[in-house]
């Protein structure tokens, strides 16, 4: 033991790799009594983040569409590729770094978009991006944000940052999201473009609970002067029908002015919090989403641009025509389209279609190849905010780093089809 008590460190982690570091620092956290409070194990990180979280938080990140087998497919393509571990390679550490669109990344891991996080943690997006930067990944922040870009870039410091945009029915109001993001240092935009109507998603549905209809999850527009603009058209123009006085309204009405900006007891007695609801009800999303959308944002930027949603090589070519600069296989954690292909099954025929950088997102659970995390860092950040949300990506570079040294690898870059065989 050293003199502050905790066991000694034999090898730094340069020596080591970060598997081993990581391994080493639980186990001698173990012999003092002490067990992880982000379980390494997915099931049990899911269980305790079901009981950290309220009903309707831990449905709306959960669920998916339909019967959710599009969830499930996600999962069980991962286990038709069995992987074959080569042996006696020597190699001592492994290098994990990557490089997208000029950024050298320590790892092939980025957090993925995910709105209304402070249905997670109370910090929401602060605490992701705080996560994130401490193991120098990119956080990409969500158009449905708890929290405001300008807020995080605050508290981000160097670390790498995206912006994820859902097109609105108002041009203007993209276009401020898109300048907002170059302004406050985003280093790339991320189009989603299968996200043109909700998913039918049973479990928000039995609640009869959408976050947005509270406000929750648009910081980015109640920040926005566009927005603003929009809203005060509103307040401008007839005045809508009031819903019937009930207790859930009540509660609702409570909720929404509480997390409007401003004062709670102004916004309940000023209209303007439920306006900006209704305002943004009717500009998101973008029904008519089209690839001369997709040209036009090209056109609005310089920044590299990625296209979010993918499935079809064809779109995949298309998209690049149209400038895309990158593409995300993805078919939004099974949230939008019931039964549609797994992103895993989708990948080698858009591989094989683009000359682009390609990511993938969807069902990823453990140590992977270049991808986007999703549901996983939220249970972290359910269970202990922005330490909760680095455990979590810690997990997966150790897992990633030891996997790497068991199958003969010395780095990401060794990896490739010969170490995988289709199971029977």
């Amino acid at each position: 033991p050293s003199t502050d008590g905790r066991l000694a460190t034999v090898r730094s982690v340069s020596d080591v790799g970060p598997g081993r570091a990581r391994q080493g620092a639980i186990y001698r956290d173990g012999v003092l009594g002490r067990r992880p409070k982000v379980p390494a194990s997915f099931p049990e990180l899911e269980r305790r983040a079901r009981r950290a979280m309220s009903r309707d938080a831990f449905a709306y990140v959960a669920g998916s569409a339909g019967d959710e087998s599009t969830a499930r497919a996600n999962r069980a393509a991962f286990d038709r590729w069995r992987i074959v571990p080569r042996v006696l390679r020597g190699h001592q550490t492994r290098d994990l770094r990557v490089e997208l669109f000029g950024q050298r990344l320590p790892a092939p891991l980025l957090l993925a978009p995910v709105g209304v996080l402070e249905m997670a943690h109370p910090d929401a997006d602060l605490a992701a991006a705080r996560g994130a930067a401490a193991c120098g990944l990119p956080f990409v922040q969500s158009s449905q944000a708890s929290r405001s870009m300008e807020q995080v870039a605050a508290v981000s410091g160097s670390a790498p940052r995206w912006f994820q945009l859902y097109a609105s029915a108002v041009d203007e109001l993209s276009d401020s999201f898109v300048a907002r993001a170059e302004a406050s240092g985003c280093q790339a935009v991320v189009l989603t473009v299968d996200t043109t109507v909700l998913g039918w998603r049973p479990r928000d549905l039995d609640l009869g609970y959408l976050p947005f209809a509270r406000g929750k999850g648009i910081a980015q527009y109640v920040t926005d002067p566009v927005f603003q603009r929009l809203v005060d058209e509103r307040l401008a123009g007839p005045t809508s029908p009031r819903p019937p006085v009930t207790a859930g309204a009540v509660r609702t009405l409570f909720e929404l002015s509480r997390g409007y900006p401003g004062r709670t007891t102004t916004n309940l007695r000023a209209p303007r919090a439920r306006a900006a609801v209704e305002t943004f009800i009717d500009v998101f999303p973008r029904p008519h989403l089209s690839w001369a959308d997709l040209e036009r944002l090209r056109a609005k930027t310089p920044l590299p641009l990625l296209v979010k949603g993918l499935s079809h090589p064809d779109d995949a070519r298309r998209a690049v025509e149209c400038g895309a600069d990158g593409v995300i296989v993805s078919n939004h954690g099974g949230r939008q389209v019931d039964g549609a292909l797994a992103s895993t099954d989708a990948l080698p025929a858009v591989r094989a279609a683009v000359d682009v950088p390609v990511l993938v997102d969807n069902g990823v659970r453990t140590g992977a190849d270049a991808v986007l995390v999703g549901r996983p860092y939220v249970y972290g950040l359910a269970l202990d905010g922005a330490a909760g949300v680095t455990a979590v990506l810690q997990n997966l570079i150790a897992e990633l780093d030891l996997t790497l040294a068991l199958v003969g690898a010395s780095a990401v870059a060794d990896l490739s089809t010969d170490l995988l065989v289709a199971s029977p």
